[in-house]
């Protein structure tokens, strides 16, 4: 794909969507180069000496070449595979190295649904850098976003805003997944999933569990939480509450009836539960 740009102005229905985009481009740049290019428009164009502050957010994807990045007082190296996120109104500059130069894919967006994601705690601002390596799913979705911007055709703008969203969920997945790779508890991890969805309807002793594996509970504990988010007991308590919620919506069964056929000690206690984790007892949330 040869060099791309393109500037966009969001309409006042783009920027209400929630999520909007400002510029997709990708440029490659050969070794020994001036970086970045004059041609620039005012908003955008910094040099070396004097960084840049946007007034957008940018997620940039190196896939070749090597370079450098500067923000908040440190320096943090790039190289393919690097995603760059750079935030409004905080300074930065980067830019390749002089003797491999670099490719990079890059968009910048706005909006209230891109505040709500990056106030999330895996994108800190003192993170601006993270390495998946090369991803044909992260490359595949910037030229999807590049092919809509290319065209511009009615509602362009909201179908490459779930594009974004998609983006930054493929860079969280792989974040993620990195801690897991090669390692014997993501298999273990995943057949005690199935376990308690399979047996949603008994009371299961997690610490048994990871000792049927040779596992110590504390790090099965923790390896869980970090795969699902969530501890393993709240895991199978809320595939529980799921259940309920299919039987109370599908079945004539008594809120008594679930509560025992789920494992529940009592329709008290099943009750209290369930209005914990949805906000309406049993009774609110069947009618």
């Amino acid at each position: 794909m040869d060099d791309f740009l393109k500037y966009l102005p969001p309409g006042e229905r783009d920027k209400e969507w929630g999520i909007y985009l400002n510029v997709a481009g990708m440029t490659r740049i050969a070794p020994y180069t001036v970086y970045p290019s004059p041609d620039h428009p005012t908003g955008y164009h910094f040099n070396w000496v004097q960084g840049r502050v946007l007034k957008e957010y940018q997620i940039n994807y190196i896939t070749e070449g090597k370079g450098i990045l500067e923000s908040m007082g440190n320096h943090y190296p790039l190289r393919p595979g690097s995603i760059l996120i750079t935030r409004p109104g905080l300074w930065h500059r980067y830019k390749p190295l002089r003797q491999t130069g670099w490719k990079e894919q890059y968009i910048g967006f706005n909006g209230s649904i891109a505040d709500q994601f990056f106030s999330h705690s895996f994108f800190l601002p003192n993170q601006p850098v993270i390495n998946i390596g090369i991803r044909e799913e992260i490359l595949d979705t910037y030229l999807k976003i590049f092919d809509l911007v290319r065209d511009e055709k009615p509602g362009f703008q909201q179908i490459a805003s779930g594009l974004v969203i998609k983006l930054m969920g493929y860079i969280f997945s792989f974040e993620t997944q990195k801690e897991f790779t090669g390692k014997h508890i993501a298999a273990v991890i995943e057949e005690i999933r199935f376990k308690m969805r399979e047996q949603v309807d008994q009371v299961l002793d997690m610490e048994k569990l990871a000792q049927d594996y040779h596992i110590g509970y504390s790090y099965f504990r923790k390896m869980f939480k970090s795969y699902t988010g969530v501890p393993p007991h709240q895991y199978h308590l809320e595939l529980k509450i799921m259940r309920a919620k299919e039987l109370l919506l599908s079945t004539e069964k008594s809120i008594k009836e679930i509560s025992f056929e789920l494992g529940f000690q009592s329709i008290h206690y099943f009750s209290r539960i369930f209005k914990g984790k949805t906000g309406v007892p049993p009774s609110s949330f069947r009618h």
